[in-house]
């Protein structure tokens, strides 16, 4: 059995140009807008240079989602049902909303996929992104009935976190039209913190 060849150092930058490359090409136009033509320009390749490394548009998509929706995932994994509730989940919004700050493009490649019906990754929504919601919403049901924080749907909860931090990525240029120039997510921190806080404390 053959193994796969180690990438060469030429061809591991190739390959990161054009993930950087077909990254903001497709969350700036989205997939259907997008072209090869655009993303080889934007790496500073050929069209037959990137066809080497990625056999269609869409293979470039599928891997750079494959790769955001890991990474997106990872804090979500990482709330430990050991540990204080309050805690855990103000750390996984405070992790959201930090994502949001670095990972712009990334959070609107996520958005216009999901937008355009998931097509590319409707069976990971519906396998392995659901498996990981039921875990944790069964984990946020024994914190309930421990009385450990408040009675919410923790489905509904996870669904918030999600629209309220990603918000600032996603819908940057209104949060820009109405703020300016200033940095939103340090008050936004603050804001959320308060929300969570008096939504989820256990109830004496």
């Amino acid at each position: 059995m053959n193994e796969a060849r180690p990438q060469t150092r030429i061809q591991k930058k190739n390959k990161d140009a054009i993930r950087a490359a077909a990254l903001k090409v497709f969350s700036t136009y989205g997939f259907r807008g997008s072209t090869l033509d655009q993303i080889a320009t934007e790496a500073g390749l050929s069209k037959p240079n990137l066809l080497y490394y990625f056999k269609s548009k869409e293979a470039i998509h599928v891997e750079l989602l494959s790769t955001l929706m890991q990474t997106w995932l990872d804090p979500l994994r990482a709330i430990d049902p050991t540990g204080d509730p309050l805690e855990e989940i103000m750390g996984y919004v405070r992790h959201k909303l930090e994502m949001s700050r670095k990972y712009p493009r990334e959070s609107r490649l996520f958005a216009n996929e999901i937008l355009q019906g998931a097509p590319r990754i409707g069976d990971a929504l519906s396998g392995e992104l659901k498996e990981l919601i039921d875990e944790k919403a069964m984990m946020i049901r024994g914190w309930i009935t421990d009385g450990k924080m408040a009675d919410v749907d923790p489905y509904h909860l996870i669904f918030s976190i999600w629209s309220l931090t990603q918000h600032y990525a996603d819908f940057d240029v209104q949060v820009s039209a109405i703020l300016g120039e200033h940095d939103p997510f340090d008050e936004a921190e603050q804001f959320l913190a308060l929300l969570y806080r008096g939504l989820l404390a256990p109830k004496i």
